[in-house]
């Protein structure tokens, strides 16, 4: 019995440090893509990066994402230049701009948008993220008020990987578990534009190349986890017995 209890007492351990370690990356990435270039100079300059995506049994190149080399004020100009000004290496940093179909719902008084084409501000995927924080209570703080702007997607993965982490740690009941990962599986399902956008980001940052990496990172690292980690543990929680 004693040995039952021990080894039960392991695998939660192993789950809360591994939704830890998942928040702690959610965190840096969604730091990185709302501009917080001081964070993103330090994480690099630790090679924190690098060290946490050590942690996830993935192939994940990090050569890029360690160094001294990468000063704040750099980074500002690179990340301005990419995610802030319109221009020839703009690249929208929502979900709605990187839509395949236009948007059911949308009216748009912009010079930029054509009717009945995709490639939009606040479309369809911008009300289903907003969707997904109003049933967990969660008001992002990252984004500029975008709710399908990758860093405001990113810093609510972080948040319910921090409360997946709180509940595993306090032996939260299996129903509010259960309730946090379908909330991180649904909102993975709603990433797979992070894709598109990688790709995009990989075209136009051609000098020094770190938030092609960074981008690279998040696209692989959110394309396991949807894979590997929620559906995984969906899976076991739903084949034990109640």
């Amino acid at each position: 019995m004693s040995g039952d209890t021990d080894a039960n007492a392991d695998a939660g351990s192993d789950e809360a440090a591994m939704a830890t370690a998942r928040a702690r990356l959610y965190g840096l990435l969604a730091a990185t893509f709302d501009g917080e270039v001081e964070t993103t100079a330090d994480a690099l300059d630790r090679g924190a990066f690098a060290t946490v995506a050590d942690v996830f049994p993935i192939d994940i190149e990090t050569a890029a994402l360690r160094g001294d080399e990468y000063d704040a004020d750099a980074l500002k100009i690179g990340y301005d230049n990419l995610f802030v000004v319109p221009g020839s290496h703009y690249v929208p940093p929502f979900a709605s701009a990187h839509a395949v179909d236009p948007s059911e719902e949308f009216e748009s008084d912009s010079r930029y948008h054509t009717v009945g084409e995709a490639g939009e501000l606040l479309g369809d995927p911008a009300a289903d993220m907003a969707q997904l924080y109003g049933a967990a209570g969660f008001s992002p703080k990252r984004g500029d008020e975008i709710p399908d702007h990758v860093a405001a997607c990113l810093e609510f993965m972080r948040a319910l990987c921090e409360r997946e982490a709180a509940l595993v740690d306090g032996g939260g009941a299996e129903a509010d578990l259960n309730a946090v990962r379908d909330l991180q599986a649904r909102t993975l399902s709603r990433l797979g534009w992070i894709d598109r956008f990688e790709e995009a980001v990989a075209s136009r940052d051609t000098a020094e190349g770190v938030f092609a990496a960074i981008a690279r990172l998040a696209r692989t690292f959110t394309a396991w986890d949807a894979r590997e980690v929620v559906d995984a543990e969906r899976r076991s929680s739903e084949t034990t017995p109640a």
